[in-house]
């Protein structure tokens, strides 16, 4: 019934979490984030939590309606998506792209 919805989110989050593996074990990020990221382990970290976050909210998705369970599973997974987006973006340069400035 709702599990069309569950299998392509949880399938994200596994994604998402072997990337973040990869950049924490070897420093390897997408290409399309190589010139934008600075510290690649950081970045990793932050994709697992988003993945961490995913899963949770799938969790307590399912969970069946107990007095304020699912509203506060709902709560803490948004708060730990925040978290690994923040932690994302601290990896990021600070100084944009600096390629192709056109400064000496």
């Amino acid at each position: 019934m709702k599990l069309y919805v569950a299998i392509p989110v949880v399938l994200l989050a596994f994604l998402i979490a072997a990337s973040g593996i990869a950049a924490i074990t070897r420093g390897w990020v997408l290409p399309t984030n190589r010139r934008t990221v600075h510290h690649p382990r950081l970045y990793g970290w932050g994709q697992l939590l988003a993945a961490c976050a995913l899963c949770s909210q799938q969790v307590f998705f399912w969970v069946p309606n107990a007095p304020g369970t699912r509203q506060w599973g709902s709560l803490s997974g948004s708060a730990l998506l925040l978290t690994g987006l923040i932690v994302m973006m601290l990896s990021y340069r600070t100084g944009g792209n600096r390629q192709g400035s056109g400064t000496p």
